[in-house]
């Protein structure tokens, strides 16, 4: 297996610049409970948000999952399980929003990208010390 040098510094301004998008997103979410239940509501997948009850309830659980594993991500805390979380959230609403847009596949994308990130989170523990 080869030995991957990585800057501490650089995981730690990852960390705090990837949680920067999901405390945007569970303001949204909580505070613009309406424009989100209408954006929901364009989709062309909605259906798939329905089968996991009430959007109205859906949009907040999300906003409060979203803003506190956030922090979590941001202050290094649980860095791991904040990041399983995130993607938890992350997957439905790609799937009933982003999914069927494909006149832009930006949107699509962008969180393709998110969820890579938030898998070098999931996939590599960085509480563990290394033996040089």
């Amino acid at each position: 297996m080869t030995k991957v040098s990585v800057n501490q510094n650089s995981i730690e301004i990852f960390r705090v610049m990837l949680s920067g998008i999901f405390l945007v997103a569970s303001l949204s979410h909580l505070f613009n409970i309406e424009k989100t239940l209408q954006k929901l509501d364009q989709a062309r997948f909605k259906g798939i948000a329905y089968l996991f009850g009430d959007p109205t309830l859906m949009i907040i659980v999300s906003g409060i999952a979203m803003l506190l594993s956030g922090l979590s991500l941001m202050a290094g805390f649980k860095t791991k399980w904040a990041a399983i979380a995130l993607a938890a959230c992350l997957i439905p609403i790609t799937i009933t929003v982003q999914v069927g847009q494909m006149t832009s596949l930006g949107p699509l994308f962008k969180n393709i990208a998110i969820f890579g990130g938030l898998l070098f989170f999931i996939l590599n523990d960085f509480n563990k010390t290394q033996k040089t």
